[in-house]
């Protein structure tokens, strides 16, 4: 009996010993977190998909900058896999003659460029318009936009081709610029959504001040909407930019017998230049598969640097603008 009271007053000191308890609450905080998502155990999950959803997209990047810096042994042997025994810029040299990087570059880089400054503009008043403007039919205005925007481009390429025609632009690089001038087609809709949601969020005392300080709704909109607008231009800039560099069927639609071609265009018809020179057996199927590789880095490599160099800024602007609501 002694022994059993002795162990009963033991056990009631250490359920009841403050060190330990506190000890306790302290190791569950740190694991469990005061909220479900400040623990450890929250962390590493998050982290957990964080690693394997980056691994699904790095790995064929990485994959292609590994397979076209290989010797043509390097790729037929399959011990070397990350590591190549030695490293050859070979693959590269004979994508970029393949592609004509230097004009095709320019060519992609203009399209693009012209692109995305027009749709900041166009869609940029647009959007401000729809905001804060009142006007005729502004719902039904509204409307058609977001039907332009579910209608796709394959619906209205002939008579947009047709149209260039009649205008004598047949072949001419311009017919990939002229429809950011007036915030044409899908791309041009979602835009001034964008402007139009990032416009709504602006607090109505600025346009109320501005108006008694005599500025018209142009003015307003260049001296005060505009400077407060640059998370939703550099979200509307990289999506145009990335969109133009990386489209391949309007390129195909209205620059079907032209000489010079964006980047993305040069690399569908690399594709069947390797495929001829295949069947010719001028080149094996190994040292295709690398110069394709090769190619196909060159040509994501702008659009990939312009990414990581503004991607917090990207991010933020994402942010602001209500793409995330």
């Amino acid at each position: 009996m002694n022994a059993n009271v002795e162990i009963k007053k033991a056990a009631n000191k250490v359920r009841y010993n403050p060190f330990l308890t506190r000890s306790l609450r302290s190791v569950k905080y740190t694991v469990l977190g005061r909220e479900i998502n400040e623990g450890l155990l929250f962390k590493a999950f998050l982290y957990t998909i964080f690693i394997a959803t980056s691994y699904i997209y790095l790995n064929p990047i990485l994959k292609m900058m590994v397979n076209m810096l290989m010797t043509t042994e390097d790729i037929i042997d399959p011990t070397v896999t990350w590591i190549p025994t030695e490293i050859y810029f070979g693959h590269m040299e004979k994508a970029w003659e393949m592609l004509d990087y230097t004009k095709s570059f320019l060519i992609s880089f203009v399209v693009a460029l012209s692109a995305a400054v027009f749709h900041c503009i166009s869609t940029g008043l647009a959007g401000y318009a729809l905001a804060r403007l009142d006007f005729p039919f502004k719902k039904l205005v509204f409307g058609l936009l977001l039907l332009a925007f579910i209608i796709p481009p394959q619906v209205i390429v002939l008579p947009t081709i047709v149209a260039f025609r009649n205008l004598g632009l047949d072949n001419s690089i311009l017919t990939l610029i002229i429809p950011s001038i007036f915030g044409f087609g899908v791309k041009g809709a979602l835009f001034v959504i964008i402007f139009r949601q990032f416009f709504l969020t602006q607090p109505k005392e600025l346009e109320e001040a501005a108006k008694i300080d005599g500025a018209t709704a142009i003015k307003f909109y260049l001296k005060v909407m505009l400077p407060l607008a640059k998370p939703a231009i550099l979200v509307v800039f990289l999506f145009s930019f990335v969109w133009t560099w990386n489209d391949t069927y309007f390129p195909q639609m209205f620059l079907a017998d032209a000489k010079s071609l964006p980047l993305a265009s040069e690399l569908l018809q690399m594709d069947r230049v390797i495929t001829s020179f295949i069947e010719s057996q001028q080149i094996t199927s190994f040292e295709a598969r690398a110069i394709k590789m090769a190619a196909s880095f060159l040509a994501i490599l702008p659009p990939l640097l312009i990414f990581m160099i503004f991607q917090r800024h990207f991010v933020e602007g994402v942010e602001r603008t209500g793409l995330v609501e």
